[in-house]
């Protein structure tokens, strides 16, 4: 059986609403898939200052943006569709929106971006809400792109996804996965103290220092000892980590640099502490080489991917960076693919990954065709 679908992503990053049209196939329960073509819109200014400042609004005005944004959706992907040329082609739409509230402590997490305004603009199916049943469950919610990983690309020992927030997967039975620390949103923030988007190949990091006080104290916080599965909201990066660190004094190369070792560091405690608490035959061992997956904007980071494979080579782990596509697309992609699940009423979430009493098939289905 063979699906065409759209899958959109908006990452705590803020770079723009990622779009990719993905062809999967299913063969006697083996996936396959190819993206097909793929895009990244980026956001005005108008619609960056929305969607940061989406948490301070009132009840009423906070649903007027979930509406706007939904048929922002729909309109970019009505222009996605005409730009390649798929008119006809796309049986489906399933978009992640843009994540604005996320406390599983509480069993809420909100995404901006209403699928019912998405399927009257677009007039096709359309999935959306991925993550609050498996909050309903008891689960974090997150991370969801696991079953992806799991079911499409599974050659790999590990998957790392480098965007707003840094998240890793452990490719066993059961699956687990978890964020292991926020990442480009914070590095983004730091570079536009000096006029950059973000810190392209990671060239300005590369010119500091590393502030070891204030590396220990962020290498310190508390999220770091709770056991998995565990999620973070957008607030860690920017409430708690990004004062921390401008309020050390540290000067902006350093600060980057030293954000740099951050993130290599806890990526390497989370394979660290996992190659030593799970059983063997899940990780291979200490003594086994290992592959590790590496997609999102930080696999552009030239430097980080540097400092990456250096910290790794000790813990006898491969780092791969693949194909552009799929290192830009891949969570689009995977967005897509979960909407085909959700289509089949087959379970897209893992409840191993999200701490949930049980996996969950994810996502509200809105018909915009006409019957």
């Amino acid at each position: 059986m063979i699906y065409r679908a759209i899958g959109a992503m908006s990452g705590s990053s803020l770079d723009g609403l990622d779009i990719a049209f993905a062809e999967f196939q299913e063969n006697a329960g083996k996936w396959s898939y190819e993206i097909k073509e793929a895009d990244c819109y980026s956001y005005s200014d108008a619609w960056i200052k929305e969607l940061k400042t989406a948490t301070s609004l009132n009840a009423l005005d906070y649903q007027l943006l979930h509406v706007a944004y939904g048929h922002y959706i729909g309109q970019q992907i009505n222009k996605f569709i005409d730009e390649k040329k798929l008119n006809y082609q796309v049986a489906l739409i399933s978009s992640h929106g843009h994540t604005s509230f996320h406390i599983p402590s509480r069993q809420t997490t909100a995404q901006l971006g209403d699928g019912a305004a998405i399927a009257a603009e677009t007039q096709l199916p359309v999935v959306s809400d991925l993550r609050s049943l498996d909050l309903a469950f008891g689960g974090e919610g997150a991370p969801i792109v696991p079953i992806g990983e799991k079911l499409l690309l599974g050659d790999y020992n590990y998957f790392l996804n480098v965007g707003g927030i840094a998240n890793i997967s452990f490719n066993g039975e059961p699956y687990v996965a978890f964020d292991v620390c926020a990442a480009n949103r914070v590095l983004n923030m730091l570079a536009s103290e000096v006029g950059e988007n973000y810190d392209e190949g990671g060239r300005l990091a590369k010119k500091g220092k590393i502030d070891q006080q204030l590396l220990n104290s962020l290498n310190g916080l508390d999220y770091y000892k709770k056991p998995f599965p565990k999620s973070l909201a957008n607030e860690f990066g920017t409430a708690i980590v990004y004062p921390m660190i401008r309020d050390s004094g540290s000067e902006i190369h350093d600060a980057l640099r030293t954000y740099v070792e951050h993130i290599v560091s806890q990526i390497g405690e989370a394979i660290s502490d996992g190659q030593r608490s799970m059983p063997a035959g899940r990780t291979g061992g200490l003594n086994v080489q290992h592959s590790m997956l590496v997609t999102g904007g930080g696999a552009f980071n030239d430097f980080l991917i540097e400092r990456l494979k250096e910290k790794l080579a000790g813990l006898n782990v491969g780092v791969v960076v693949p194909d552009e596509k799929l290192v830009k697309y891949k969570e689009a992609m995977i967005m897509a693919f979960m909407g085909v699940l959700r289509w089949r009423q087959e379970y897209n979430v893992l409840s191993s990954v999200t701490g949930a009493s049980r996996d969950n098939i994810g996502g509200a289905l809105w018909i915009g065709q006409e019957a």
